[in-house]
């Protein structure tokens, strides 16, 4: 067996194998048999065994995947996981600890299938390869291509300037109003929001699916986009059968069979789809993701799904302790493609995965499936929370289609979308021994008349688009747990529906809904559903006559017509844009041409971005039909990795969009406006120097204040503008508020404001030197750590990140680096770390601990220089946080 030359240098990676919870040591390697190029796997537990050879074809496929991260939505540098599968092979799953080796190895694979697609792409009016050139086509392989890596190493050589910038340019993840504002190049591989082009190209917190497009991809996309426009012409709908279930196990681990919940049809389904919530609480899944408990729930399942069938797992995904596994029976699998699994954290900051949703989107013949699991937000009261949980979710989750011929994929642009979860509405009923009397009397449609769920679905407030069956099964939660005794604790929570499963989509009929009351390992009893969904399904010989008709036509169509649009305005301009407010403004396209178009925003000359960071175009692309018009959004959002540019006025709002038709022409779009300035991603320095608020600063005197601090480098030494402030007067106003208002509330910090309060309480912060800050407790809470979040230099420089690291170990070498701090960035971190002494005094009525505080606040007061933030491991963040623990147990003296 031969390798390619091209992979000189790059012919194998050595890793493990993962199969069944175990990891079996190999090497990867590039091999040819028979004339064609493949994967080889070397067993080094199987030395005398042959290699297992998967051939690079057509229906091959190479995934690299994303890792799931919390507190600090940034790359870890704990390798590749790497999931390989071939015409006839199964997935296969291979961890890689060399990510710089697995990358180069999986760009040669890459090139290895471009050339043989492009090799073997048949020419459509072939009859004999009609149906191989829709498997090629770009939207369905969703293509995408790899960059290079690229990293500043020496840090330390940058000047302020240059660290300002790439701090304002860092990846990062945050809760936003929907919808987040990433504005992406779908001619380039997808890049986190305001990602620097010295940041590198490719990260393992990307997924990289390793599929060509080819020269003719304009086309091939016309082609896909009129084939769909026809679908009903060459499919039928064939009957599947789904069991749908969700339980919340309250960290618990399984204590019986599952089977009373998952085999309870006589038939067995097609699919399973099952949720899990709270499936580990946790410090350690709560931070750092690890969980026993995954595999023991994985376990569980396996061996209690339905003895009459033999599935599969098609995909898994897990966030904190929400998890979603798909099963499908082996007949089936080779009819599934295009899986992706996303997840989304609703907690505080949308860091904390506490809350929030696990999703799993794959493609089932003809038909798109979208399954989410969520666990929304708790309490009676919150019920305005939970919605804007939904709604985050909606707006954030979306799957990577790298292919530039299609849009993101969101939860709702799929045929089937099915959404289970512990959805936490409750009663609006106070009293619960009502509630008990009215279900002892069966009276359950009365108390669904004050399900929280049913009330705002029909106010349209969350899962307006959403159906659920009828509920005949009594409340879900709150039982003692081991019983089928409601809640008999000192809280005496009022029971309630909080566990749902709902569905949207056509071709869709509920044969059931119930709930399991045989289980009784948690405070919540499992739910199931099963449907019966008419999947669509190609009939090829109708396909193939479509097919060649389109093919016809198009070859017919641009020998004569030319592509055409018409806009109905190029002229936009944002007024008081403000830090985390969303603007948005409409203008519609229409193909006044004869034949249909293709539209996309384009990067203009030398840029790798269609638009600024802080625009975004929805959609950014698309085909409309000869008449058809649509509405383009343009969305300006700023955000922490813009704020800061604008702030200093090295940014305005000022763009110009390229709105390019393929074999059309070119239309441009202006973009202006005006920005209002926030403390909010100013630098502490400059903030000590104002004793007013931002807004009553003239914009030259703040660009003359934050230039001498990057000239200086800190202001230790008084001037003109008279002595500073200890500490910014807005970090005082929120810790004082909390100090004040908030050491008794419960679960502080954990529990995410509500966007509006946040709204107003930057606005305040703002504009005025406010005597009470507005807002609830959570809210300010959030308020002050999206403060230190977009501090441009954080409150322990960059320049001493690596020391505090190295000298975490020691309490004493730790107050050593605080000593090293500038004077108002050494304020700061006393100050905020003598009201969180403060606040752990009364952990036990506000529920918070050392090591969530810890965990928490080093993401924020510690953070990595941005060329070191794809380099951070799982050990950095624990150092951090230890770093923290010396000042929070044992307190400052100096």
């Amino acid at each position: 067996m031969e390798p390619p030359a091209a992979a000189c240098g790059l012919l194998s990676v050595a890793g493990t194998e993962v199969r069944g919870g175990r990891r079996e040591p190999c090497v990867l390697s590039l091999g040819r048999r028979s004339g064609r190029y493949g994967i080889v796997i070397h067993s080094q537990e199987k030395e005398n065994s042959n290699p297992d050879y998967i051939p690079i074809n057509s229906r091959f496929k190479c995934v690299q995947e994303a890792e799931e991260t919390l507190l600090i939505d940034i790359a870890t540098n704990t390798g590749c996981k790497v999931r390989i599968q071939g015409d006839e092979t199964a997935e296969r799953l291979f961890e890689i600890p060399d990510e710089e080796r697995c990358l180069g190895f999986l760009s040669e694979v890459q090139s290895i299938q471009e050339a043989h697609l492009k090799a073997s792409l048949p020419n459509p009016k072939d009859s004999a390869s009609w149906h191989q050139v829709e498997k090629n086509l770009p939207g369905l392989s969703q293509a995408s291509s790899s960059g290079a890596l690229e990293f500043e190493d020496d840090f330390n050589a940058l000047s302020l300037e240059e660290k300002r910038n790439m701090q304002n340019h860092q990846t990062g993840s945050r809760r936003e109003p929907p919808p987040p504002p990433v504005p992406q190049n779908r001619q380039f591989h997808r890049e986190r929001e305001g990602t620097s082009r010295d940041q590198p190209k490719v990260t393992n917190t990307m997924r990289k699916m390793f599929f060509p497009s080819t020269q003719s991809g304009q086309r091939e996309g016309l082609i896909k986009h009129l084939l769909a426009k026809r679908e009903k012409a060459y499919v039928n709908l064939h009957n599947f059968r789904f069991f749908v279930g969700t339980w919340n196990v309250n960290g618990q681990s399984p204590d019986s069979s599952l089977e009373p919940w998952l085999v309870c049809d006589t038939e067995p389904p097609d699919f399973y789809c099952i949720g899990f919530q709270e499936l580990d609480l946790s410090t350690e899944a709560f931070f750092y993701l690890d969980s026993a408990k995954e595999q023991e729930w994985l376990s569980a399942v396996e061996k209690s799904l339905h003895p009459q069938a033999k599935y599969k797992k098609v995909q898994m995904v897990r966030l904190v302790g929400m998890m979603l596994l798909i099963f499908a029976k082996k007949d089936q699998l080779s009819n599934i493609r295009d899986i992706m699994t996303e997840s989304v954290g609703t907690g505080i900051m949308g860091k904390m995965g506490n809350k929030g949703g696990v999703a799993v989107r794959f493609v089932f013949h003809n038909t798109t499936f979208c399954v989410v699991n969520s666990h929304l937000a708790a309490h009676v009261e919150d019920f305005e929370r939970r919605n804007q949980d939904y709604k985050d979710i909606c707006a954030r989750m979306s799957f990577v289609t790298p292919d530039d011929s299609l849009p993101l994929l969101n939860i709702m642009k799929h045929d089937v979308v099915i959404w289970l979860g512990d959805l936490n509405y409750r009663l609006c009923l106070p009293d619960a021994s009502e509630v008990k009397s009215l279900i002892s009397k069966n009276e359950l449609q009365k108390l669904l008349t004050y399900d929280q769920l049913n009330i705002q679905r029909t106010h349209k407030k969350a899962f307006a688009d959403f159906t659920e069956g009828e509920i005949k099964f009594i409340p879900t939660y709150k039982y003692d747990s081991k019983t089928d005794r409601w809640d008999s604790s000192g809280k005496c929570r009022v029971p309630a529906w909080c566990d749902r499963i709902l569905w949207r989509g056509g071709n869709i009929n509920q044969l059931r809904y119930c709930s399991h009351m045989e289980l009784k390992t948690s405070d919540h009893k499992p739910v199931s559903a099963l449907f019966r969904i008419g999947v669509k399904i190609v009939d090829e010989q109708k396909y193939r006559k479509s097919f060649e008709d389109i093919v016809r036509l198009m070859d017919r169509m641009e020998n004569d017509f030319l592509p055409s649009l018409e806009l109905s305005r190029r002229e936009f301009e944002f007024e008081n844009v403000k830090f985390r407010q969303l603007q948005k403004q409409k203008f519609q396209i229409t193909n006044n041409g004869q034949v249909t178009c293709h539209f996309s925003f384009i990067p203009k000359l030398n840029d790798i971005h269609y638009c600024k960071p802080w625009l975004r175009a929805e959609p950014c692309e698309g085909y409309l039909e000869p008449d058809e018009s649509t509405d383009i959004s343009l969305d300006v959002y700023v955000s922490k990795d813009s704020v800061t540019l604008l702030n200093s006025g090295e940014d305005k709002i000022e763009d110009i969009l390229v709105l390019h038709l393929d074999r059309g022409k070119d239309y441009f779009l202006t973009i202006s406006g005006t920005y209002l300035p926030s403390c909010f991603g100013t630098s502490l320095e400059a903030l000590c120097r104002m004793r007013r608020p931002i807004r009553e600063v003239p914009v030259t005197k703040l660009i003359d204040l934050e230039k001498s601090v990057l000239q200086m480098g800190s202001l230790d030494n008084e001037d003109a503008s008279g002595v500073p402030l200890q500490v910014p007067k807005e970090i005082w106003l929120l810790v004082d508020h909390l100090f004040k208002h908030a050491c008794h509330q419960e679960d502080l910090f954990q529990t995410p404001g509500m966007q509006e309060e946040l709204e107003q309480i930057i606005d305040c912060l703002d504009t005025s030197i406010p005597e009470k800050i507005p807002g609830s407790n959570h809210s300010v809470a959030e308020a002050l750590l999206i403060f230190l979040e977009a501090l441009p230099e954080p409150v322990i420089c960059y320049e001493l990140y690596q020391r505090c690291l190295d000298w975490s170990h020691s309490s004493r070498l730790c107050r050593q680096v605080i000593f090293q701090l500038p004077r108002c960035h050494r304020s700061v971190f006393r100050y905020l770390m003598s009201f969180l002494r403060e606040l752990l005094k009364y952990s036990e009525v506000n529920n918070v601990s050392v090591a969530m505080i810890a965990a928490l606040f080093s993401s924020l007061l510690l953070r990595p220089p941005p060329n070191l933030m794809a380099k951070q491991t799982q050990q950095d963040r624990q150092r951090a946080t230890n770093f923290l623990y010396s000042f929070l147990l044992a307190g400052d003296e100096e």
